[in-house]
């Protein structure tokens, strides 16, 4: 039995590391796929500079253009490194979670306490709310 579910084990672990394919994202937008071969190739077209400027119309959320983000407090930060939720971390999830760069994610207003905080970013021309309670960083969603 043991050797059975061994072996079982061993193929199932077999076929998840088989796949060697990526698609990676470079720091211009462009998607590009990884082969096993040591070979590459971009998976998406050249971005053109027309959407480009689309793209960053539509990240500013109806910001000014002098906007500049709520400083933190430093002391809460600094306690937070340990736990890794600091906002850079947080930022780090906002933009892993909308499809974008840390750059492209905007702080807009917090409350933050040491145990818990609310964030409000603009991310990919969203205005999304995240929260965190202790370390853990989740997306804010209303009940009702």
């Amino acid at each position: 039995m043991k050797t059975s579910f061994f072996i079982l084990f061993f193929a199932i672990t077999s076929f998840a590391f088989s796949q060697n394919n990526y698609i990676v994202n470079t720091e211009d937008g462009r998607r590009v796929l990884l082969k096993a071969d040591f070979t590459w190739e971009y998976i998406d077209a050249q971005i053109s500079t027309k959407t480009t400027e689309k793209v960053k119309e539509t990240i500013s959320c109806n910001l000014p253009s002098d906007f500049m983000e709520p400083e933190l407090n430093q002391k809460i930060q600094s306690q937070l490194k340990k736990g890794r939720a600091t906002i850079e971390h947080v930022k780090e999830k906002v933009a892993k979670d909308n499809n974008c760069t840390i750059d492209e994610v905007l702080l807009l207003s917090v409350s933050e306490q040491k145990s818990k905080a609310t964030y409000t970013f603009c991310a990919n021309g969203k205005e999304v709310k995240y929260k965190r309670v202790g370390n853990s960083i989740i997306k804010h969603q209303k009940l009702f």
